[in-house]
């Protein structure tokens, strides 16, 4: 690297109500003056997040940019309560920092934020409140729409990843602060957050509709808030692709998106690969915007992405075959919409049937068994979609010819139905899929809606019971080449089982034919897509740690053929490792069940559990959270349970058993 690090650890800034925020900085050996990068994140700068923080700070430090990596407030090793996500209060911090950053003497005084996942929604929302010295931002595996592309909610279903990650937050906002960096403060930071810490869940099952709780932080309320210019990066694989183009779209900044094959992860590490230069692209961004360097970052086409070649489904893939194409803005004019119609038994086709029989379904509240986990995380987590073929059984499955040559979908398709139903609350899948000439079915794509939220989310209402209602659905954003040979499956289920929560009762989904459409996004190819090239993956020297135990991953499916109870475990183990430049031993297991009947949706039945410990000082804390969902037909019942042990001794203990009104969900 060009500049020799220098590392200040722990470094404290007092906020003007006299919080104490923890902060790493990694800053370039240089009498000149640098630009500064932020992320601001609550997983515990010194032994959450570790890993990632010294291959990606140190690298920017060592090639100009100055980073910071903060603990947000209540987080880490920051003073005060982490009472929710992406608050106002947050916000407000991260104004200060900024400028705290800016005044910083090795600052140029031009400022830039970044982060993955709750660090790129915070990019957003802080940039929506324009501080003076902000000059850019790069988001990554975000959204701008926090009700309806988030953990909690989909197309106005519930997720069941809320109740998952909510026992996480529960697990990690009991964890104390670092006593080797507050000193003896650490006791009584750490008796402040267990006293104030509670289930999420309670809070975000309260707000089951979209409104004003959702549409703070949410900046797809009003992008012209946004006046910075912005990068946007994502993977196919994430459960976040779609905020790329939505914010290409909406946005009127300088902008540019790369969308890859990834799955929650930096494009410079994890997997799937192929792996890209993306520091090195971060370096060009932030030179441009930050320091009026020439580096050709904005010559780039608005739009970089990743399509898919002929993928086998696997339950977790080391690297994706494909190409990289480029669009010059987006949306693309180049895209060409390809209108399909649903034709009953006769299937997909270029015209509508003007006679047949209506086709009918009545899923099993086991359906979506293959189709994965809401969001996959790659790896050798076996939690992405697997043959399809079980599920396209238990829809309505319509059919194309075989495609008499390739054809490559870059965009979101569009459904858009008359259906049926006999029950007066609906959820409605719809999975398209590429089936191979041997049969196998992969999963390309799929969307969910709520059929009460068909009129908005703000404003649910019962289905009309045998009474054709018009509906349209979106499905999420893909880039995927079909091959030759190869026919497009749409697939329609009224389950989602595990990913969605089910409706209270089984309902009947009926179609007439020629009554609904499926858009697709086809592009041709482009000269321009030769273009699209990418140095190889660098980061900066991993982190010393050491595994002290194995982790594990698995995911296996069990069905009881007596009871029809199906039980689907997700265990991942993380082992123990020891952070060897800090002394600091972490261990993490996370084990999710999810149990439910075919013949009875109010069967469903989810259990989370969580177990954490850290050992660093005098702190030597293990953390076990439990996290139960159930429902009847007008209610949820969330049980909750937090159990903090330090040196083997139960020091904390509490938990919750809450009923909240199912409205419309």
């Amino acid at each position: 690297m060009p500049f020799e690090v220098v590392t200040e650890d722990p470094v404290f800034v007092a906020l003007g109500d006299g919080t104490r925020i923890a902060a790493t900085v990694w800053r370039p050996l240089t009498a000149a003056r640098v630009p500064v990068v932020l992320e601001m994140i609550p997983y515990r700068r010194r032994d959450g997040t570790v890993a990632r923080d010294l291959e990606i700070h140190p690298y920017l430090a060592g090639h100009g940019i100055a980073s910071i990596r903060i603990d947000l407030r209540g987080a880490g090793d920051s003073d005060g309560v982490l009472a929710d996500e992406y608050t106002v209060q947050e916000q407000a911090d991260a104004v200060e920092l900024i400028a705290w950053a800016a005044a910083l003497a090795f600052s140029n005084g031009r400022v830039g934020m970044t982060g993955i996942s709750w660090g790129g929604f915070n990019s957003l929302q802080v940039a929506a409140r324009r501080p003076p010295a902000l000059g850019a931002i790069i988001t990554l595996c975000a959204s701008d729409d926090r009700y309806s592309d988030d953990i909690h909610y989909m197309g106005g279903a519930l997720l069941t990843e809320q109740e998952i990650w909510s026992n996480f937050m529960l697990a990690l906002q009991a964890l104390p602060p670092d006593p080797q960096i507050v000193g003896r403060a650490w006791r009584e930071m750490w008796q402040r957050r267990l006293a104030a810490n509670r289930s999420l869940s309670e809070v975000w099952l309260n707000h089951q509709r979209r409104d004003d709780y959702w549409r703070q932080g949410s900046v797809i309320e009003d992008y012209r808030r946004i006046t910075c210019p912005v990068m946007a990066v994502c993977g196919w694989e994430d459960s976040y692709s779609n905020f790329v183009g939505r914010l290409l779209e909406g946005l009127s900044v300088p902008r540019l998106g790369i969308l890859g094959p990834w799955t929650h992860t930096y494009p410079c590490r994890g997997s799937p690969g192929p792996n890209i230069g993306y520091l090195q692209e971060a370096l060009r961004w932030w030179r441009h915007w930050l320091a009026d360097e020439p580096t050709g970052i904005m010559d780039e086409p608005m739009l970089r992405a990743f399509i898919g070649d002929d993928p086998r489904p696997q339950p977790f893939y080391t690297t994706h075959a494909g190409h990289w194409v480029a669009e010059a803005v987006w949306p693309s004019p180049c895209i060409a919409p390809q209108v399909l119609h649903l034709n009953g038994r006769a299937g997909l086709g270029t015209a509508p049937a003007t006679d047949g029989d209506a086709v009918g379904v009545r899923s099993p509240a086991t359906a979506g068994t293959d189709c994965g986990r809401w969001g996959g995380y790659g790896g050798t987590s076996p939690d992405l979609p697997i043959d399809q073929r079980r599920e396209d059984g238990q829809g309505l499955a319509f059919d194309t010819p075989p495609l008499g040559e390739d054809m490559v979908l870059l965009g979101a398709p569009e459904l858009d139905l008359e259906v049926i139903v006999d029950q007066p609350k609906v959820n409605l899948t719809a999975r398209l899929c590429d089936v191979h000439p041997d049969g196998t079915s992969a999963l390309i794509t799929y969307g969910v809606l709520n059929l009460c939220h068909r009129h908005g989310h703000d404003r649910p209402a019962d289905c009309p019971i045998g009474t054709p209602l018009r509906v349209k659905l979106r499905l999420n954003d893909i880039g995927r080449r079909i091959r030759a040979g190869h026919r497009l499956r749409l697939s329609l289920a009224t389950q989602h089982w595990p990913i969605v929560w089910p409706q209270p009762g089984l309902a009947l989904l009926t179609i007439a034919p020629g009554t609904g459409t499926l858009t697709l996004p086809v592009r041709p190819a482009s000269m321009q897509d030769a273009a699209v090239t990418f140095e190889p993956a660098e980061t900066a020297t991993p982190a010393p740690i050491r595994e002290l135990e194995p982790g594990l991953s698995r995911r296996t499916v069990t069905d009881d053929v007596g009871s029809g109870l199906r039980t689907i475990t997700l265990i991942a183990d993380d082992g123990a490792e020891l952070i060897e430049d800090r002394g600091i031993r972490a261990s993490s297991k996370a084990v999710e069940v999810f149990e439910i009947a075919a013949d009875d949706p109010l069967s469903a039945r989810l259990v989370a559990s969580y177990e954490r410990a850290v050992a660093s000082g005098e702190a030597d804390v293990a953390v076990t959270t439990r996290t139960e969902l159930t429902a009847d037909a007008t209610h949820f019942r969330l049980d909750w349970r937090l159990t903090v042990r330090d040196a083997g001794a139960v020091v904390h203990e509490v938990g919750d058993v809450v009923l909240i009104p199912r409205d419309f969900c």
